[in-house]
This record gives C-alpha cells, structure tokens and sequence, in this order.
C-alpha cells in the first residue's frame, strides 16, 4: 500500500529523533559542566532543577513530540490505509507537521510561551480538521 500520507508521518518521526539528539547534545554536556547528581531516587524536578532552563527546554519539547503527535499517527495512517491519502489531507498532515517543528524550534531556542502557544493551538484545529475528515470517512 503506498500513501502519500506516510511521508508526513515518517517526516514528524523524523523531526522527534532531531529533538532527542539536541537534548542529548545539551543535556550531557550539561550534566557535566554542572556537575549533576544522577540519583535513581531523586524525584524527577529536582534533577531538572539542576539544569539550566535552555537545556530543559529541549527535553520538554521532546516529551510534547510524544503526546498529541501520537494522535495525528492514528488519523494520517487510518486516512491513509481507507485510502483517503488525497492532496487536502496530505497537505493539512504536512501542515501539522510544520507547525510542531515551528513550535519544537521556538520551545527549544526562546520558549516565548505565547508565541509557542499560538503554535501548538494552530497545530491542535490542524489536527482537529485532519480528524473530522476522518471520521466523515470512518462514520
């Protein structure tokens, strides 16, 4: 089976490996600069407590690409298996993949929060619309 919709959706895995070599490139270096306690005990805040705010950043954003993208995997490949991979909804899915790229490169610089907000909602009626597209086919 062959969908023009599993482009957006290897594109957005892709970007996530991205993130995790940037947190681990800042992270590590980090940890050793600040000499960080690596204690299996230690709740998770008080290790990040210890980190700078700019090497978080990326770990945060990181953890995002884990939560609401895993929704629009299920939806660009559920369209893409009823064979709906048509040029709307790979336009809107590459859409949504731009603007969590935009919001994962704004987190992981500035985290201007209002501006990465604006983002993340643009990104969530992106998603909303590739959804009820969905389930006009499904329903």
């Amino acid at each position: 089976m062959q969908s023009a919709l599993f482009a957006p959706v290897i594109g957005l895995v892709l970007w996530s490996f991205v993130m995790w070599a940037w947190l681990y490139a800042t992270r590590i270096p980090a940890i050793r600069k600040y000499k960080v306690v690596l204690d299996p005990n230690q709740p998770p805040g008080e290790f990040h407590a210890q980190l700078p705010p700019e090497v978080r950043w990326k770990a945060d954003n990181y953890n995002h690409l884990m939560e609401q993208p895993t929704l629009f995997y299920a939806v660009a490949i559920t369209l893409a298996v009823l064979g709906e991979g048509n040029a709307l909804n790979v336009s809107l899915a590459w859409l949504y993949v731009g603007l969590r790229v935009v919001h994962s490169l704004v987190q992981a610089t500035t985290n201007t929060i209002i501006v990465r907000f604006a983002v993340f909602m643009i990104a969530s009626v992106v998603l909303l619309a590739l959804t009820v597209r969905a389930a006009l086919v499904v329903f």
